[in-house]
């Protein structure tokens, strides 16, 4: 990772920085764009197809159940706005989700759709509570595999083979932990998944993936309908509404070929060093520095404010330091190379698996300097 010759980019679950890969795809694309047009055309679609595979191994789909889309919240918005709901229905979500995850679903409100957010006052996402505040009319479940504030993991298989049991199906925003955990959708039986490349797979911003299980497809209502989302997609002349059979139909136009190259190859990257549907050492690695981190930081008095249960950990963490300003913290460890955020009033790092013990160190040293 070029990022590491400057900075300890503890970072992740913010903006990543990019891989060599990643770079190395983008400037190619930009070179031929550059000095061939579109001449390599089909040579961009044909890797973006590549990437669609890519995508689909990574977490144990068909390739057909997935759509190359430019952020997770068009993928949110897609099943929120594509769903056929029924004035007084219902959908159950999180109340400290990010606002990806809330907002598409408030804005059903006008539909007489009720979003009920579920507080979650210790950090810890209980299952039982999220079934608690469902009824006969909840129609769909929207949470986080990984909670972007304070990283807290959820049992993804439990919630979704309880909400199938009550027919209420389950929508996953994956974007804090899909590049680093192993996740089948299969196996688990999600219905709907989204993430963007920018974080923890270590791709660009505008590219990343939607799952639509096949037995959904024609459950929603397509939207952002065009050119790109018909099975003769390349024959203009012919304007018959067939769609894709396949979630590609999501795609609608043109698509982002640079973005989804240097995703492609971030995917590659992850999928080299280990990286499967039910395996990762990837996530043993950044469980195992963040252990490291919560006991260098409690050495010098910080206070965790993530909880840690095992089997539900991930690469986020926050802490604070007692009287001292997060704000002013980070500013500082900004100055001197050390990549950090500040959520909900407390310092959050979030590192990844080519982070190392000395990017720890580093945090460390300037939070006490500070």
């Amino acid at each position: 990772m070029p990022v590491t010759r400057r900075f300890a980019y503890l970072d992740h679950a913010a903006v990543a920085p990019l891989s060599e890969p990643a770079r190395s795809a983008i400037t190619q694309w930009v070179a031929q764009a550059t000095e061939q047009g579109d001449i390599c055309w089909p040579q961009w679609d044909q890797r973006c197809q590549q990437v669609r595979q890519l995508a689909a191994s990574m977490i144990h789909a068909d390739t057909n159940e997935i759509a190359l889309i430019p952020n997770t919240t068009t993928g949110i918005g897609l099943v929120a706005e594509g769903f056929p709901w029924r004035d007084g229905d219902n959908m159950v979500t999180l109340a400290n989700e990010f606002p990806s995850n809330q907002y598409p679903w408030m804005n059903l409100a006008t539909r007489g759709v009720q979003t009920r957010r579920v507080q979650v006052p210790d950090g810890q996402v209980h299952v039982d509570h999220l079934l608690a505040a469902c009824d006969q009319r909840t129609r769909l479940i929207s949470v986080s595999w990984v909670g972007y504030a304070t990283g807290w993991r959820i049992d993804v298989p439990r919630l979704v083979q309880e909400a199938h049991r009550r027919g209420i199906l389950v929508f996953l925003d994956a974007i804090q932990g899909l590049g680093v955990f192993p996740i089948d959708v299969q196996a688990w039986s999600v219905d709907f998944l989204a993430a963007d490349g920018h974080k923890w797979m270590l791709g660009p911003e505008g590219a990343g993936l939607l799952f639509i299980r096949a037995e959904h497809l024609d459950l929603l209502r397509p939207l952002l309908v065009g050119w790109n989302s018909v099975q003769q997609s390349h024959d203009f002349s012919r304007c018959d509404l067939d769609l894709r059979p396949a979630a590609a139909r999501y795609e609608g136009g043109s698509a982002n070929m640079a973005g989804i190259a240097a995703l492609g190859a971030s995917l590659q990257l992850l999928a080299s060093a280990g990286l499967t549907s039910d395996a990762s050492p990837l996530a043993d690695r950044v469980v195992q520095l963040t252990d490291l981190a919560i006991e260098r930081l409690r050495s010098i008095g910080a206070l965790i404010r993530s909880p840690r249960v095992r089997g539900h950990d991930s690469g986020i963490l926050a802490f604070e330091l007692p009287g001292k300003s997060p704000s002013a913290l980070r500013r500082h460890c900004m100055e001197h190379g050390v990549v950090l955020s500040v959520r909900h009033g407390w310092l959050r790092i979030s590192p990844h698996a080519y982070n190392n013990e000395q990017d720890i160190d580093r945090l460390v040293t300037h939070l006490q300097n500070a």
